[in-house]
């Protein structure tokens, strides 16, 4: 069953890397490994690896099915499947939400991240003592206009691949911006782990101390699994509907996982040795990136202006192609409404735009950092709900429905390529992770976001 637009992915390659660059995102750079090394290093690692795996791989894998299986966008597919309970179209409207609220949020984020690799090109961080790294970040990102253009810059970037369709915008600049990404990150791990004390920042990253893994670890480490994945916002449900109706769902869900744990790694191998080796703070959580990774370059003379440029270019590449899809997802839903795809684009990216100009607005001691929705300030707000409610939520009656509601034989006949591929592992999968772990697993991280 095709798309409405008749649009998809030409290729098997060309989807996993659409769907892996959606995956592969800002929160795999550098939230990973600081949340990794502060949880236990390589304790954290395992549980990590089980959580991305048999929960989150289980669900891209059941938004896979749901997407391909209708041909249609978040809002449309399910009462598609269960036309008798039309009420499920509200599952796929939660996801659309949480997407373009992911977006705004996102595209303050990127922005940062666009100016500091344009800075870095220019000179500019080079220039700066390293003890003012924390007031230069805090004085661009609380100044009115300056994080604003750059959003609009990186906004438009995203909005011409979009515009430029599935085959011919998405899945090419995919194929081309990941291997890209690839090949800049192996770069920095080989310069990282040369450096003297390097062996410090691995050993913070991989060793494996228990003592460190608390619960609150635990919950971390699920609750990476799910953002890192890209599950539970409807994108995934929408690259189903692209993926080719020859694709083994199962194989591309686990090549795609794959990839995203790999780069997840690589970022922690790139990072943490030149972190230690050059005697900085590892500690430094969302403002590592921004703070200590500047001093890191400066301290290695005329060679760090140049890993200072990749490092931030690969940041923002990692950033594109995740907004690609984000921005993809709520492209498609409007172009069903037969609205044309270059209209549904800008459309959106106006209107995702306002909202991520207010939240920038709102950041640190910006114009509007007065205004508050349940006592947060409109950034944190965004980011609260889209960090720990709204992903889990829809994650959560997404796998429900896959698990409980949907016809078990068209689940089979999807996996199975209608019955040219055995999927004898399917009731391992139907019957103990999707019906029952998965669940229970992002129930409780829900509720131990609300309390948070």
């Amino acid at each position: 069953m095709a798309t409405k637009t008749g649009e998809g992915f030409s290729s098997s390659f060309g989807a996993i890397m659409a769907a892996a660059g959606s995956a592969v995102g800002l929160g795999n750079i550098w939230r990973f490994p600081y949340i990794c090394g502060r949880y236990g290093g390589g304790a954290f690692l395992l549980v990590y690896i089980c959580f991305v795996f048999f929960i989150g791989m289980i669900l891209m894998m059941s938004e896979f099915v749901i997407g391909r299986r209708t041909g249609e966008d978040p809002v449309k597919a399910y009462p598609k499947l269960k036309p008798e309970r039309p009420a499920w179209r509200f599952v796929g409207l939660i996801g659309l939400i949480t997407c373009f609220l992911i977006l705004s949020i996102y595209l303050v984020i990127s922005g940062w991240t666009l100016n500091y690799f344009y800075e870095s090109a220019v000179g500019t961080l080079a220039s700066i003592q390293d003890s003012d790294f924390g007031v230069h970040f805090n004085e661009f990102a609380s100044s009115v206009w300056r994080p604003v253009l750059f959003i609009a810059v990186f906004l438009a970037l995203t909005a011409l691949v979009v515009i430029g369709g599935v085959e011919k915008g998405v899945e090419r600049v995919s194929k081309l911006l990941m291997p890209i990404l690839v090949v800049l990150i192996f770069l920095l791990c080989i310069r990282s782990v040369t450096l003297k004390g390097a062996s410090a920042g691995l050993t913070y990253l991989f060793h494996p101390d228990f003592s460190k893994l608390t619960g609150e670890g635990i919950l971390a480490a699920l609750g990476q699994a799910l953002f890192s994945l890209s599950v539970g916002m409807g994108v995934m449900i929408v690259y189903g509907s692209y993926l080719p109706k020859d694709e083994n769902i199962l194989k591309t869900s686990i090549w795609i996982t794959v990839c995203d744990f790999f780069i997840a790694v690589l970022a922690g191998v790139a990072i943490f040795p030149a972190v230690f080796a050059c005697g900085q703070d590892p500690t430094g959580g969302p403002g590592l990136v921004y703070q200590v990774l500047p001093v890191v370059f400066n301290s290695m003379g005329t060679i760090g202006r140049v890993f200072s440029i990749i490092f931030f270019l690969l940041l923002t590449l990692a950033a594109l192609t995740s907004a690609i899809s984000l921005l993809e997802a709520l492209t498609q839903w409007l172009s069903g409404e037969k609205i044309k795809r270059t209209m549904s684009a800008i459309i959106m990216s106006l209107i995702v735009f306002v909202l991520a100009a207010a939240a920038s607005f709102s950041f640190g001691d910006g114009i509007w950092s007065g205004f508050k929705i349940s006592g947060l300030q409109i950034f944190d707000f965004l980011d609260k709900a889209t960090g720990t409610i709204l992903p889990p939520v829809c994650a959560l009656l997404t796998i429900i429905f896959f698990g409980w509601v949907m016809n078990k034989e068209d689940i089979i006949d999807e996996l199975s390529n209608h019955g040219t591929i055995k999927v004898g592992y399917f009731k391992v999968f139907y019957y103990f992770l999707a019906r029952f772990v998965a669940p229970v697993a992002l129930l409780v991280v829900l509720v131990a976001g609300i309390k948070n």
